[in-house]
Formats: structure tokens, C-alpha cells, sequence
């Protein structure tokens, strides 16, 4: 079986998905969708000839060659053309976030099960080689007990219109720092500031309030064993950081992407306490070696897998999805209230 599928947007992202998909041995790119004709013809100057080219979904969906198809349009609109394509039984491959509303992510996990067809999110950095070496390390002790972590996602734009840095920025790392603990938060906080645009308002279904699109957010996250991550996400920051630590008694693990030949570090050192002092040993910097390819195609590789085996993928399950969009909800609705802590029970299993 080959996986035939059409892309809907080809914006800033979708253009990477042009390229991978149209050099996948198992998939073949039926159709390209953009409701920009400017944006649709520099797509599709480089495309094959046989690849249809379309301003609407409408006119291509049901299309007798295709079995699956790739959403790449604003989360905003994701709800509709995925609760229509599994409709009529196409598997899926969503950007993240699944949606904006916990309610519709769970009526589109339901909805792929009863197609009996897959729903697959792109969370590409759960696929990055530093990220998966990132979880080895955690997993074998070394790190010692965890005690907290960090991390800063900053840059000078760009700037969203639609959503703030919270639900920008913040779901990268709220699923590097979940996947490599193996635990789901518990509780949340978030704290921000408006500069650049204090007239818009978003909305986000799930918060009964229109919402001011936050410039910085501080997020704060809790998890069942005490583990605290606080995320720093600012896109008017000119010092562009794209760096995640876990922090524990024998040393940290830092995941720094901007660190060009050593993204993947473990920095070792502890306390040997002596009388009432603490005395700094094993100090040392060891940098890890990482396989090498690119994490979009990995995405690609683990969606063609979870189709042909109609298995659904651990770590990108639209349940996955689902997740991180009520983390993102609960950490809105903290903003909302003004930093106050907000509840998860995130235990639930997906239904079978």
C-alpha cells in the first residue's frame, strides 16, 4: 500500500511537508491545497506536473486516488477539515496543535477510531535524534534524582495575530518535558505580558473570556513526582534560545538545537558535603553523539508505519494531541485568572 495524500496549506510549514512527502519512497503527493493562489503557484513551480493544484478542499476530496491527507493550515481551521477527512475515511496527519478545544480533539480521536483509520500529530520534536538520545539518558539514572527543569523558547518573530506565545511556543516543550519524565502534568501556571498588539483578542473555546495575545508567557508545570518545569516563551526577544534542561542530583541534560555540533550535552557535577559545606565534584562536560537525520521525514517514516500497521503511534496519537491541547487550555485558563494554579487528571487511558 502507498500512502496518496493531499496537503492542505503550503504557508511557511507546509512547504517542508512538500519536500519530504515528495521525496518518501511510500507516499506519493496527490494533490496541494492553498486558498492563497500567490502562495499555491511558487508551491507549485516545483512541483511535478500529475500533482493537482487547488484553492479549496471541496474540489479535491473525494478524489478517487487519495487514502490520506496532511492538515497544514491554522489551528483554528484544523476542527472541520479533519472531522471531514476521517469522515470519509482518510487517514490523517494534523500540525499541532490537534485543535483549540479539548472537546473537538476527543470527538476527532473518536471519530478516526469508529473510520477505523489513523490520526497522527506532527509534534516533530518528539521525533529530533537529540530528543530521543534525550529520553535514553533520563531512563538510565544518570542524571540521578530529577529534581526541576527549564527551558526558553525566544525570537524576534514571528508574530501571531491568532494565538499568543503561549499556544504558539509552549507545546514543543510541554511534550519534550512529558515524554522524557513519562508522566502527564498535574498542575499548572502561566503569567503574561502584552506589548505589541493590546487591541486583539483571541478565542479559545474552553475559557469563557476573549483572551489578550500575550507577547511573553511564563508557564509553569507541575508533575505527579514533585518535578517542576518552568518555560519561557517570548517572540519579541531578539536573543533566539531554543535550549530545554532537566536538572538532577548528578547533573543536567541540556537539549540547546542553536548549539550547532552539540545540541545533546550532559553537564556532570554534585555536592559532596563536608561539616556544614558543600563542595562541588565530578565536574566535567560530555557531549552526546546523535544519529543523523531529519525529524520531519521521521514524522513521515512513523505516519506511513502507523497506517500500514494500523497501529497508533505512542508518541503522536491523536489521544497524544489531545493531551497537550488541555494542558494548553488549563494553562489559558490560569492566564486568565491571573497566575493562580490550575488542576489536570490527565490519568485516563485511551478508550481501546
Amino acid at each position: 500500500m502507498r500512502i496518496k495524500i493531499a496537503l492542505l496549506g503550503v504557508g511557511r510549514w507546509g512547504k517542508h511537508w512538500v519536500r519530504v512527502c515528495s521525496q518518501h519512497p511510500q507516499i506519493d503527493l496527490v494533490a496541494v491545497v492553498d486558498s492563497n493562489p500567490e502562495q499555491l503557484a511558487e508551491c507549485g513551480a516545483n512541483l511535478p506536473p500529475q500533482v493537482i493544484q487547488a484553492t479549496d478542499w471541496a474540489s479535491i476530496r473525494e478524489h478517487p486516488d487519495l487514502n490520506a491527507v496532511l492538515v497544514a493550515t491554522p489551528a483554528a481551521t484544523h476542527y472541520a477539515l479533519i472531522q471531514d477527512a476521517l469522515t470519509l475515511g482518510y487517514h490523517v496527519l494534523a500540525e499541532k496543535p490537534l485543535t483549540l478545544d479539548p472537546a473537538e480533539c476527543r470527538h476527532l480521536c473518536q471519530l478516526a477510531q469508529e473510520k477505523q483509520v489513523q490520526l497522527f500529530i506532527d509534534h516533530t520534536y518528539l521525533f529530533h535524534p537529540a530528543v530521543v538520545a534525550g529520553q535514553g539518558v533520563v531512563e538510565s539514572g544518570t542524571l540521578g534524582e530529577l529534581r526541576y527543569g527549564y527551558a526558553t523558547r525566544t525570537h524576534l518573530a514571528p508574530v501571531r495575530q491568532d494565538v499568543d506565545a503561549l499556544w504558539d511556543l509552549a507545546i514543543h516543550d510541554l511534550a519534550i518535558f512529558s515524554h522524557w519524565l513519562g508522566e502527564k502534568p498535574q498542575t499548572v501556571q502561566a503569567t503574561g505580558q502584552v506589548w505589541l498588539q493590546p487591541q486583539l483578542k483571541m478565542a479559545i473555546p474552553a475559557v469563557s473570556e476573549s483572551l489578550a495575545v500575550r507577547d511573553l508567557v511564563w508557564v509553569t508545570v507541575t508533575y505527579p513526582s514533585g518535578f517542576q518545569g518552568v518555560i519561557h516563551l517570548c517572540w519579541l526577544n531578539p536573543d533566539k534560545q531554543r535550549r530545554l534542561c532537566v536538572v538532577g542530583s548528578q547533573g543536567t541534560l541540556i537539549f540547546d538545537e542553536l548549539a550547532g555540533d552539540a545540541p545533546l550535552t550532559i553537564q556532570r557535577g554534585y555536592f559532596e558535603q563536608v561539616g556544614g559545606n558543600f563542595i562541588p565534584q565530578g565536574m566535567g562536560r560530555e557531549v552526546l553523539a546523535l544519529d543523523s537525520y531529519e525529524p520531519l521525514g521521521r514524522v513521515c517514516d512513523r505516519f506511513v508505519e502507523s497506517v500500514l500497521t494500523q497501529t497508533p503511534s505512542p508518541l503522536s496519537s491523536g489521544w497524544v494531541g489531545m493531551e497537550l491541547v488541555e494542558v494548553l487550555t488549563a494553562l489559558t485558563r490560569s492566564l486568565a485568572e491571573g497566575g493562580v494554579p490550575v488542576s489536570l487528571d490527565l490519568e485516563r487511558e485511551a478508550p481501546d
